[in-house]
């Protein structure tokens, strides 16, 4: 198991008494809104720090380990997207640069933006894009690091239902390609069914 929590406390969004989430798997997060689902995944990325209890990755506590390397091993997507420079191209090699990897090649790039289903020139000025070729982009971006673990934060939610699940099935053969862990917090019951080999609810307190 890449982790394990136990007896996990965080103010009065979290209490998991036990949680373990497997490696090389897709496991989709649901719940109300207000359960604390974006934060656990803040939690797993060391974002935030548990109250008591604890998180561990591939048996290392996290409190042990360097914030940093842990987000080299462990990418996290935010449910507002972020953009890195000017360019598409500069957008999708930003993540290599801060994992100290080699830049990709143009032709992987393009390879990731048609796996995300994002038809834009390399060129194309990153701040015109709407809200969900945002989202698509960032996982373009993540895709090509290719770490261990992907935190995926609604990731799809400014997209249609067609094109959510396309660009998920994707992603998800994408990232288990390199024996990648998927961990998606999701509001689409469909995109849990249907990729969710894992599927954990998460209740509020």
């Amino acid at each position: 198991m890449p982790f394990t929590l136990r007896n996990l406390v965080y103010k009065d969004i979290l209490k998991i008494g036990h949680m373990d989430i497997p490696e090389n798997k897709t496991t989709c997060f649901i719940g109300e809104s207000g359960a604390g689902k974006s934060t656990l995944l803040k939690l797993l990325n060391k974002m935030y720090i548990p109250d008591k209890g604890s998180i561990h990755y591939k048996g290392t506590s996290l409190g042990e380990m360097d914030a940093v390397t842990l987000r080299r091993k462990i990418v996290m997507i935010p449910q507002t997207p972020l953009l890195f420079g000017e360019s598409i191209e500069e957008n999708l090699q930003k993540g290599l640069l801060f994992s100290e990897k080699s830049p990709a090649s143009r032709g992987d790039l393009e390879r990731v933006l048609e796996i995300v289903r994002l038809d834009k020139n390399l060129q194309d000025q990153s701040e015109k894009l709407s809200g969900g070729e945002r989202q698509r982009l960032s996982l373009g971006r993540v895709l090509l690091m290719r770490p261990e673990v992907y935190l995926l934060d609604e990731p799809t939610s400014a997209l249609d239902e067609e094109t959510e699940l396309t660009v998920m099935k994707k992603f998800v053969e994408a990232a288990k390609s390199h024996d990648g862990t998927v961990i998606i917090v999701t509001h689409s019951m469909k995109v849990a069914e249907q990729y969710g080999e894992e599927v954990i609810k998460i209740s509020k307190q």
